[in-house]
């Protein structure tokens, strides 16, 4: 039996879509594709969906956890994702900005 989890290899964000992709075996940019065109034809309720499915679906490396720990490494591994995009967010905004100014 096939088991969904979240890609480790094949991942940008968190892996979702890389799983998904992995799951079907179709090639996840065209997950990632059909995943903001979807997102943007319902208002951007895909973002909530992604991160609901970003805790729920596992990783390979946690299958053996228990359900706390489970947590736990999700929310830690959410937290250090986020400070990675915005920290890269904010350096693509000063670049920006000075550019803007010059």
């Amino acid at each position: 039996m096939k088991k969904l989890y979240r890609s480790e290899e094949n991942q940008i964000i968190a892996g979702v879509c890389g799983g998904i992709g992995e799951y079907f075996d179709i090639d996840p940019t065209l997950i990632r594709v059909i995943y903001i065109f979807l997102s943007l034809l319902t208002g951007g309720f895909g973002f909530p969906m992604y991160l609901v499915l970003w805790i729920i679906i596992p990783s390979k490396s946690s299958v053996k956890k228990d359900s706390n720990e489970f947590i736990k490494d999700n929310k830690e591994d959410m937290k250090e994702k986020f400070d990675t995009l915005a920290k890269s967010a904010r350096q693509s905004f000063k670049t920006d900005t000075s550019r803007k100014s010059k």
